[in-house]
């Protein structure tokens, strides 16, 4: 049986302290729970919501090995091998070798850094929202490469040819998904940071 959401989000803010991490974490899980659901996987979509929620879990504590040590956090919830392989698959040819298979390891591969770069853009906006965002103005960011730098458009791009998505396909949908709990996000945030 999997960890309950409570357990898994104890996991997550014991060790990540940062507010910004524990909010990509939360977006990550919202993401990947609208795709389940989009993508026809509803009744996985608590457990493709988990894997988003927990993906970085070792990231702001254990950087340099990003995904070598998630497996024993992890292993603290009593989290199942599927949990472990789709957490550390989300870094595949990065910093690990665990290729993403699954859809779900394949939609998180592809949105993981792209969720930073629609943030960073949004936070650009005079709304500070996703609400209003077109996809013409995310693809202007995202040729730009000095914006968000840190995020890898490599990356983003492999991840929508894993998925057999064109590059608008994924930018477009990951703008509905980050719509889609961008309150429920903050409201979140504001009562684990306050």
């Amino acid at each position: 049986m999997e960890p309950t959401r409570e357990q898994a989000l104890e996991l997550l803010q014991k060790y990540n302290k940062e507010p910004f991490h524990i909010q990509h974490g939360l977006t990550v899980e919202g993401v990947m729970r609208w795709f389940a659901m989009e993508l026809g996987y509803g009744e996985e979509a608590n457990f493709w919501a988990m894997c988003g929620l927990l993906h970085d879990i070792d990231f702001e504590m254990y950087p340099e090995e990003h995904c070598k040590k998630a497996p024993e956090l992890l292993a603290e919830i009593n989290a199942s091998d599927a949990l472990v392989h789709a957490v550390c698959s989300h870094a595949y040819g990065q910093c690990c070798d665990v290729e993403p298979i699954h859809q779900m390891e394949k939609v998180m591969f592809a949105v993981d850094e792209l969720t930073g770069l629609i943030g960073a853009a949004a936070r650009m906006r005079p709304s500070k929202s996703v609400m209003d965002m077109e996809l013409s103005s995310l693809k202007k960011k995202f040729k730009d490469k000095k914006f968000a730098a840190g995020c890898s458009r490599e990356v983003i791009k492999e991840g929508a040819e894993r998925l057999g998505w064109t590059l608008d396909e994924v930018l477009d949908k990951t703008i509905l998904a980050m719509r889609s709990c961008e309150a429920s996000i903050a409201e979140e945030l504001e009562k684990l940071c306050g």
